[in-house]
């Protein structure tokens, strides 16, 4: 559905080092990472689309986090949405919404918020039912 996701940044070298342990934990690889360009790029398996890209706007102006936007994106269990919060807190986000069940969305929709250090809205969430042991 989509070719990529494309989320503007300002500190290049900062929003790599918060994106790609989050990238790792969603089982994202590494595509391309230019520091002179200012851009970066993950994808899911051995295609080349869709990617997920952090960079500096082209236009040559400041990003900024729009109002309403967020990117989500999809852990194949809830303890990938819970390490993944984790590690944005660790590298340098802040939360917008703990770990936990949002059944307002559908019965077992398990979601975290957090925001990277340059403010843009993020969201991992497991859509599947609790594995129980």
């Amino acid at each position: 559905m989509f070719s990529h996701i494309f989320i503007g940044i300002n500190d290049f070298e900062g929003a790599f080092a918060f994106y790609r342990p989050l990238a790792v934990a969603l089982g994202l690889s590494l595509r391309f990472s230019d520091a002179e360009k200012h851009w970066a790029a993950w994808n899911k398996g051995d295609g080349f689309r869709p990617l997920l890209v952090i960079g500096r706007p082209f236009d040559g102006n400041p990003a900024t986090p729009g109002n309403g936007q967020m990117t989500a994106f999809l852990a194949e269990s809830r303890a990938i949405v819970d390490e993944c919060h984790r590690l944005a807190l660790a590298n340098g986000g802040t939360s917008e919404g703990e770990p936990g069940l949002r059944p307002h969305y559908h019965p077992d929709y398990y979601g975290a918020y957090f925001r990277d250090p340059e403010g843009n809205k993020l969201c991992v969430v497991c859509d599947a039912p609790e594995i129980s042991a």
